[in-house]
């Protein structure tokens, strides 16, 4: 005798061997034994072969009108055979009994199982909100297959086109569009990247990379809600100096300001003055939330997203011709010995006579004319020749600064490669990747740079230990050691940075563009109203969890937007070279890699992998031809055409102590943390 009987959720039919009060063994067709429930045998027969009667029954259940049989099933509780005597004849078969009960089983949006063999009708509503759903599924499913076909034949449909950087970057797994993308890849044996550039779902390699950032960092986009910027109500005392400042002309947001007094007296004033927003915004604001939220500006060639709104930027800024609000850190030195003798801070408004430029006058401010009164001065534009005496002292202040760091750093800083500056012609707004690209070059250490870095690091360096000394937290950047890999770490204690040879260095000259100086700021304010109990009145106590938070989230911000502009200057560069029709590069190799080596281009802010290296070292120099260019990847290879030097025997130890930071190449150009760095100014867009 056969039987059919229900394992795990499926029917199978097998030949009974014995069979006891409770249970069966039964030989399926596969010469399997298995031991079965009584009560899962819904049907015993002689014939025909289980294997023929499922395959008969299979067959006649999908011809059973689920509507019609829905209708004749009885209310109530019911049997398969039951319904096979309504639908099929009063005395059903073996084989219409079997279809019964597979047509049921497999209809769970008409029949509810109610038991073994057992079934209840579904509720009239539930069945036609099942067979709606049944119909868009199918619906889904034809315009998935569709949507794959589309994009397997190089067509891309316009629903996956906008959901591109969701399927790629936060794919909902369940959303057609991802789904098509998956089975057409599969079909076509595509990565989805390459299989969506090949549909033309990206019709511009920048505006891909550009509203990626936007995706995954500003979803609701870069807009600012309406927001009014407080007035600050301090009654502030007028500074009796002349300050002016030294940025890009492109800088709108000017943080810092210097000014000099007491020239030929023997004790000279030296005054670093700093936007004051932290004046008049307080944590928890709505502008503060903005603020926190961004966490810094996000420069890139050609543009930038503002931490603040501009009309408040606009209040806060150190404009020339205003008097403006400043925390100012006044430092006095002996003239003769350049010895620092002390510190004092203040809360102020500061007279602000001119904001210089250094593209603009870096060819007239050399050392040269610093060092010499009498270079160029019929010739010398008048705004630069007003602050020649001051900017003579700074420049003479600042090398004495950088000597003394490099006492304590151990060795002396060296920047050999120059900064490179992009332009795009024809920009008015947000780039469309189409600009022409220029990029000129200027070497770091320059005059201005070095006035404006050294003075920067001053105030940075001393507000650290001043907060540190009156146990007021604060916001720190550190580096325990000049050791291989010991990176530049942020924290809420004042410790060394090696890498600047200073005993602490807590970020707060730019509080109109990085959050972690507006935080310091409120920090430096309170501890200039408070003094020595200025611990208990700051806004952020020791151990402040909220301090916590607002250095990880600063983190991982910067981070993620220094990336964003290293990838964009990569960009363009590479948007150079076929702009320029250079096809062969001038190349040092900086470190090998897997089946080749690094090089950094020797004209051009560009490091890439090349083959034929076998053989050379660090250092070495080469002529490189250059590959085909990938704008998605911001990647380009090249392969060794020539040697340009003599090759060295051994690596030096230089190379042996391994790569800098700056070394570490990939398709993403590198960021390079120029405010940690007196070769460059603390306002540098980085």
């Amino acid at each position: 005798m056969f039987v059919l009987f229900e394992e795990a959720g499926k029917y199978l039919g097998g030949r009974i061997l014995s069979e006891a009060e409770a249970s069966a063994q039964v030989e399926l067709e596969t010469g399997k034994r298995v031991k079965v429930k009584g009560a899962n045998i819904v049907l015993r027969f002689e014939k025909p072969a289980p294997p023929e009667l499922l395959a008969e029954a299979r067959a006649m259940a999908a011809t059973v009108d689920l509507d019609l049989a829905w209708e004749f099933a009885p209310e109530g509780e019911f049997s398969f055979g039951e319904l096979a005597t309504e639908y099929f004849q009063a005395q059903p078969s073996l084989v219409q009994q079997a279809a019964a009960l597979l047509a049921l089983f497999e209809a769970p949006h008409y029949f509810r199982r109610a038991g073994k063999g057992r079934f209840k009708k579904a509720p009239a509503e539930i069945v036609q909100q099942a067979l709606a759903a049944i119909e868009k599924k199918k619906a889904v499913q034809a315009q998935i297959a569709e949507w794959s076909t589309q994009l397997a034949a190089g067509e891309c449909p316009a629903p996956v086109r906008e959901q591109l950087f969701k399927i790629l970057f936060r794919p909902d797994k369940n959303a057609p569009e991802y789904k098509a993308v998956v089975e057409a890849s599969r079909a076509t044996q595509r990565a989805p990247l390459d299989l969506l550039k090949r549909a033309g779902a990206i019709d511009s390699s920048y505006q891909f990379h550009w509203r990626r950032f936007l995706f995954e960092n500003f979803p609701k986009g870069t807009g600012f809600p309406t927001l009014s910027a407080p007035v600050i109500a301090d009654d502030l005392p007028l500074a009796d100096v002349q300050a002016f400042s030294v940025d890009d002309s492109q800088t709108t947001e000017i943080d810092d300001a210097l000014s000099v007094r007491g020239i030929g007296t023997g004790t000279v004033v030296v005054g670093i003055h700093i936007a004051a927003p932290g004046l008049a915004l307080v944590p928890g604001s709505p502008i503060d939330q903005v603020a926190r939220a961004r966490m810094s500006t996000v420069y890139m060639p050609g543009h930038k997203i503002t931490m603040l709104p501009d009309h408040v930027v606009e209040a806060y800024t150190l404009q020339e011709g205003r008097d403006c609000p400043a925390v100012s850190i006044y430092a006095t030195f002996d003239e003769t010995s350049l010895a620092l003798k002390g510190t004092e801070t203040k809360l102020e408004r500061v007279p602000i006579v001119a904001n210089l430029r250094h593209d603009q006058l870096d060819s007239v401010v050399t050392q040269e004319w610093l060092e010499d009164a009498s270079v160029n001065a019929d010739s010398t534009p008048e705004v630069a020749q007003r602050v020649r005496e001051p900017l003579s002292f700074l420049f003479r202040l600042a090398k004495q600064l950088k000597a003394q760091r490099e006492v304590v750093r151990g060795k002396p800083e060296s920047f050999n490669r120059p900064d490179y500056n992009f332009r795009l012609v024809g920009n008015d707004g947000e780039p469309t990747g189409n600009e022409q690209v220029r990029i000129t070059t200027r070497q770091r250490g320059a005059p201005l740079d070095l006035i404006v870095s050294e003075a920067m690091i001053l105030a940075n360096s001393s507000w650290g230990g001043w907060l540190g000394e009156l146990g007021v937290p604060g916001l720190y950047r550190s580096q325990a050691s000049l050791a291989p890999g010991i990176k530049v770490r942020m924290g809420t204690r004042a410790l060394p940075h090696a890498g600047l040879g200073v005993k602490s260095y807590a970020w707060s000259t730019s509080p109109l563009r990085r959050y972690t100086d507006l935080v310091n700021q409120w920090q430096i304010i309170a501890a200039a109203r408070h003094g020595k109990t200025a611990a208990l009145a700051a806004p952020f106590k020791p151990k402040d969890a909220d301090l916590f938070s607002i250095l990880s989230g600063f983190d991982a911000a910067y981070s993620t937007y220094n990336a964003h502009q290293g990838g964009m200057e990569r960009f363009w560069t590479l948007k150079y070279l076929q702009q320029q029709g250079i096809t062969e590069l001038d190349a040092t190799l900086v470190k090998d890699v897997p089946n080749g080596a690094l090089v950094r281009a020797d004209t051009l802010p560009l490091v890439f992998q090349v083959t034929g290296t076998q053989g050379l070292l660090r250092g070495a120099r080469v002529r490189v031809k250059l590959g085909e260019i990938d704008e998605i990847a911001l990647d380009v290879h090249g392969t060794v055409i020539e040697r340009l030097d003599a090759a060295p025997t051994e690596a030096t130890p230089e190379d042996e102590a391994g790569e800098d930071e700056e070394e570490v190449a990939g398709p993403i150009a590198i960021a390079v943390d120029l405010a940690d760095s007196e070769a460059a100014p603390e306002n540098t867009p980085v």
